[in-house]
């Protein structure tokens, strides 16, 4: 299972357009609702969760992703339930995926050292000991940062990509675009 961690102040580009690709790869994938079962993003769009942050079964889980946005990134940073997700996904080598401002979560956390890694420009301070790039979708093992929403399309085609083992994301994207 894939969990897509959503915080009040989530950015709703990065988050739905994400899901929207990994749904249409018909790969297992729920909301979370960190906080609640309603969450409204950055600019006021609120979704409902699949499930809530205290119903992660870390067990199942495929990876997590987190999506960008303020203050979603920061209420994302101090939920413990999240940062208990990210360090089980790392520790078990499951996907650890995040875009826009929301790689200095998993930078603050140590977790992208000696990693290849991007973010959107002004959290860099934020990846600690990661090798910055300016790509605008980077994997390095099983961790995924992206930029920002301009791409988030492609983020959610890497991630696909990721987890199937094929370039079924790309695959997608292409069907999308179709007449």
């Amino acid at each position: 299972m894939l969990y897509l961690t959503l915080a009040d102040g989530f950015e709703e580009t990065e988050a739905i357009a994400a899901l929207d690709v990994i749904r249409r790869a018909k790969l297992d994938i729920k909301t979370v609702g960190v906080g609640g079962e309603y969450i409204t993003g950055a600019h006021g769009v609120t979704v409902k969760a699949d499930i809530t942050a205290d119903k992660i079964n870390k067990a199942d889980a495929e990876g997590v992703i987190l999506p960008g946005g303020m203050p979603g990134t920061l209420n994302l940073q101090k939920s413990a339930e999240v940062k208990e997700l990210i360090e089980h996904c790392a520790a078990s080598g499951a996907l650890v995926a995040a875009i826009c401002a929301a790689p200095m979560i998993i930078g603050d956390m140590g977790l992208l050292s000696g990693r290849r890694a991007t973010c959107f420009p002004g959290y860099e301070e934020n990846l600690v000991g990661a090798i910055e790039t300016e790509d605008y979708v980077v994997t390095d093992g099983n961790f995924i940062t992206a930029r920002g929403g301009g791409v988030t399309l492609e983020f959610g085609a890497a991630i696909v990509n990721y987890i199937s083992g094929t370039d079924a994301g790309n695959k997608v994207l292409k069907q999308m675009q179709k007449k």
